[in-house]
């Protein structure tokens, strides 16, 4: 489906004061105050000439945002509960860790955030992504580093937003220097979740979960407050969500509010599972606040992907014949052309003849005459995997690196 210009990243910003525009009879006064904003900060800029907002093609050293020190980042995560225990002990040990939890907690303001990604926004994109990444920089790896070399590898004129207090840090900075000096666009921020769900039915989910009450369930809650962040970003922003464990391609401008199928039936050819590893939508789609209303309502902290590509699964399956959602749904080998079961068959060079016929009709299909935009790299089975020289993986990499730093080592 052909790209819309209406919602390009580069309109964002006038969304945004359009609609501020229509719901206040003091906006005049915010555009007074945002403009002598500019101008202060930008008179600050000349004097102090330090990139106070980390991600603006700045070369030099940011102010900490972080309290910490980067090498005092814990390895003791409070989103991670004791197995093994009842409910009502985890209950018990969730309060505990309230205090600890900063993701819960809105930012200094909330329109220090918004202002931090419209103004980068701003800069002019050609499209926006949007990542999340909620452990701890040094554990953000060439892995992670190699997904950020093909996306703009690919779409060199992208904005990429990642979500994240750890990288929203000196340590982040060094991780990301490396594009930041080629004049690649890209932004860590540390998310403020309470702005981004308010006003949404995620929010009443968010405060009983504040208030100790709610079980976070058996499963690490930074792994569903990432399902929510990137349900929330794509209707508060608009633009692509997309995992880390990612091989882009090919451009994702040829799709708009499309999510791709994981598998379809064997009989049927419909699709029977969809996932949320890559999403794309315009700013305040409507299948997006269903998909929040989901979140919301059937939230269960103990079943792994409830919350997540299942929950995108149940709701397009109930709407998907509604004409309003008008929801693209693209094939498994869009995104997802090798299962999890047979990924590490990409790392491994070939070992005979065959393997390696096969291994050049694949790279054929993936890179040019096939429909594949990107490959998930299902991280859980492939992260301890070497890429191995002469690989299906080593030769998409070498077609697909900005830096190309020795990537059969990764």
């Amino acid at each position: 489906m052909a790209a819309d210009n209406e919602k390009r990243p580069d309109k964002v910003l006038h969304y945004w004061l359009k609609i501020s525009a229509a719901k206040s009879p003091l906006f005049i006064y915010v555009i007074i105050f945002f403009v002598i904003f500019l101008l202060i900060y930008a008179l600050s800029i000349m004097s102090h000439p330090s990139p106070l907002l980390f991600g603006l093609r700045s070369h030099q050293t940011p102010i900490e945002v972080q309290t910490l020190e980067e090498d005092c980042e814990s390895d003791q995560d409070p989103l991670v509960p004791p197995r093994n225990i009842p409910r009502e002990e985890r209950i018990a040990w969730f309060k505990t860790q309230l205090p600890k939890l900063d993701i819960l907690k809105p930012s200094n303001s909330s329109e220090t955030f918004h202002f931090r990604v419209l103004s980068f926004l701003n800069q002019g994109c050609s499209t926006l992504f949007h990542m999340i990444w909620l452990t701890p920089a040094k554990s953000f790896g060439k892995r992670e580093f190699l997904t950020m070399e093909t996306l703009f590898k690919v779409n060199p004129q992208a904005c990429l937003v990642i979500l994240s207090s750890a990288m929203d840090s000196r340590r982040g900075y060094k991780i990301l220097k490396p594009l930041l000096d080629r004049r690649f666009k890209v932004l860590a921020i540390t998310p403020d979740l309470p702005f981004l769900v308010k006003r949404t039915p995620a929010q009443a989910w968010l405060e009983e979960i504040k208030s100790g009450t709610k079980d976070p369930g058996s499963i690490p809650l930074s792994q569903n407050l990432s399902n929510l962040i990137r349900l929330a970003m794509l209707y508060k922003y608009g633009g692509v969500y997309m995992d880390t464990d990612l091989i882009v391609l090919k451009d994702f401008s040829v799709f708009r509010n499309a999510i791709g199928a994981q598998s379809v039936d064997s009989v049927t050819k419909k699709w029977n599972r969809l996932n949320s590893a890559i999403m794309i939508f315009d700013i305040r789609h409507p299948i997006l606040l269903e998909f929040l209303k989901e979140f919301a309502s059937t939230f269960d902290g103990n079943r792994w992907g409830h919350n997540g590509p299942y929950l995108v699964s149940r709701v397009i399956e109930r709407l998907e014949r509604k004409s309003k959602y008008n929801v693209t749904i693209l094939p498994p080998k869009t995104f997802y052309p090798v299962d999890w079961l047979r990924i590490g068959k990409l790392f491994r060079k070939p070992q005979n003849e065959a393997e390696s016929k096969w291994m050049e009709d694949r790279l054929l299909e993936l890179l040019y005459t096939g429909e594949t935009y990107a490959v998930h790299l299902w991280n859980k089975m492939s992260k301890k995997l070497v890429i191995e020289e002469g690989s299906v993986m080593a030769r998409l990499l070498t077609r697909r690196c900005v830096l190309c730093d020795n990537t059969t080592n990764t």
